[in-house]
């Protein structure tokens, strides 16, 4: 019989780890049939690979385009840009926050959330499954979708700064038991961010045993990245622990003049616990500046009771004048970005209605504006409806590879996609792996750098048959050649394409064909089974 697609003449990299081998891949209805080199085998399309390397499609471990709604040009733009690096599968709803599971009654404080982190507009969803039908029209690539804590909290509690209740807590865990039995693919907490600062750390342990109980990672942006990086590690351990659950890491990183080189104790921490038998993993982007909203740099009670009451109060002096002093002085269990690094780190990199401000720091524009640089910030937030992205450069160079070539860590983007000048990891990350980190500094061998982003992400997230080049698997692939792959985006030109990605293919049909990207849209929400639970996994 006739296969659909015939990859030949290259040398597989197949995922797991393995060596690289010659062989011919061939696909199937959407499945992958792996095959002898020079097999000649009969094929509607026919792809000479010699010279190059086939490998699986990537997956992506932490992204938030499952807030990226509308269908302009310039949104179209920016979905394009993963799958121009071999993404076939993402994970989303990230850093607690997901666009589901939202009780009508509760979905414009949760769309002014997502509005004011990732801009509008922003759609909320009352279940995983009306996730699931909204964004699988017309997708290009896959999406894996976790269950944000941020997002269940403000469905239930708000955005008050005090514990859940008993009765509060079991409505979380119901919507959250409800949405991962649907499929999600596990529970996510980004505990700098408000409503998720709010919640204690018994809080976070009864939601983990949901996800445990589904056999579904825990995954955390972690209360603080910056000076009590070890502290909220920690936390995140008795969290995992206590819960029995899983533990994914989010971008870790160790950011902060009072935190740089602390990736050597973190990684050994974590090297420890999954000694003692927790199942922990962490990801890395291939980066030194980091990414969120604008607001995110302010103390947790400026957006306590919700994005429209932060917009009136932010135009107040007497409240701008408790910001200084919280800057100043800090708050306990708050990550103050400003205070461990300064306002000259911060830029901005999309402000929609004055982009004369993007690419430019906050301590220049203060300065230029011979203002204070928290009347410069507040000032920005009102007149864009919160809706302002930044670009913070406050981490080092050898913490990052130190993470990068750790074997408990795998690949992600954290990409936000975004108009303006969005980070360049959004469209750059794999890339600049595969050519950077690989073939110019030799950091990681191309096998190891494969399985990062490919076998080892799958089997973490419960995406059978995906991850490698085996028979049977879904036929998600990369070709690419490993001499000339380097990433395009810059500071300056966020989403430039990659150099060397010649063809991707998501679910059997070609999606990128040398520099043009095809009709074809057969991506879809993946939803994820229940696995049973085990002790940790050896990657």
């Amino acid at each position: 019989m006739e296969l659909d697609l015939l990859v030949t003449g290259g040398q597989v990299i197949d995922g797991s780890g393995s060596p690289a081998r010659s062989a011919d891949v061939g696909v199937r209805a959407g499945r992958l049939l792996l095959l002898p080199p020079g097999s000649r085998s009969a094929a509607a399309t026919v792809v000479n690979a010699g010279g190059l390397v086939v490998t699986p499609g990537f997956i992506d471990v932490h992204t938030h385009s499952d807030l990226l709604a509308g269908d302009d040009e310039q949104r179209e733009i920016l979905r394009l840009a993963p799958l121009r690096q071999g993404v076939t599968t993402e994970i989303c709803g990230n850093c607690g926050i997901s666009p589901f599971p939202v009780p009508a009654a509760r979905a414009d404080a949760v769309r002014d959330l997502v509005a004011a982190t990732f801009g509008p507009p922003a759609a909320t969803y009352a279940s995983f499954a009306e996730f699931a039908a909204a964004q699988g029209v017309a997708r290009r690539n896959h999406l894996g979708a976790l269950v944000g804590h941020g997002t269940l909290r403000a469905a239930v509690v708000g955005f008050a700064q005090r514990q859940a209740t008993a009765d509060e807590l079991r409505r979380m865990c119901r919507l959250l038991d409800e949405a991962l039995a649907a499929g999600a693919a596990g529970l996510s907490t980004g505990l700098i961010y408000s409503p998720g600062v709010n919640a204690g750390t018994d809080e976070v342990i009864a939601l983990a045993r949901v996800a445990a109980a589904h056999g579904k990672p825990y995954v955390t942006h972690l209360r603080d990245e910056m000076s009590q990086v070890e502290s909220a590690l920690e936390e995140a351990i008795e969290i995992a622990t206590a819960a029995g659950a899983a533990l994914q890491v989010s971008h870790h990183k160790t950011a902060g003049r009072r935190s740089w080189g602390a990736t050597v104790r973190t990684l050994g921490r974590l090297e420890r616990a999954r000694a003692e038998g927790l199942d922990v993993l962490c990801d890395v982007y291939p980066y030194t500046a980091g990414s969120t909203a604008l607001h995110a740099m302010l103390p947790p009670w400026v957006i306590a009771d919700g994005v429209p009451a932060m917009l009136t109060a932010v135009r107040e002096a007497t409240i701008r004048d408790r910001i200084r002093a919280d800057l100043a002085a800090g708050l306990p269990g708050w990550e103050n970005t400003v205070g461990n690094g300064g306002w000259d780190l911060i830029r901005i990199a999309s402000a929609p209605t004055s982009p004369n401000v993007e690419g430019r720091t906050i301590a220049d524009l203060a300065a230029v504006r011979r203002v204070d640089p928290v009347d410069c910030v507040c000032d920005l937030l009102a007149a864009e409806g919160g809706n302002v992205t930044i670009l913070s450069h406050s981490m080092r160079e050898d913490d990052v590879r130190r993470v990068l070539a750790s074997p408990l860590a795998m690949l992600c983007s954290d990409g936000v996609p975004k108009p303006g000048r969005p980070h360049p990891r959004w469209a750059g990350s794999f890339a600049r792996v595969l050519g950077h980190y690989v073939r110019d500094v030799g950091l990681l061998t191309l096998t190891e750098a494969v399985h990062k982003m490919t076998g080892m992400p799958a089997r973490r997230f419960g995406l059978a048959s995906r991850g490698l080049l085996a028979d049977g698997y879904a036929a998600d692939l990369v070709v690419l050649d490993p001499a000339q792959v380097a990433d395009g985006a810059t500071y300056d030109d966020p989403l430039a394409p990659p150099r060397g990605v010649r063809h991707v293919v998501v679910d059997g049909r070609v999606v990128v064909d040398g520099d043009r990207i095809t009709d074809a849209r057969p991506g879809r929400v993946l939803a994820v089974p229940d696995r049973e639970l085990a002790t940790a996994e050896r990657t």
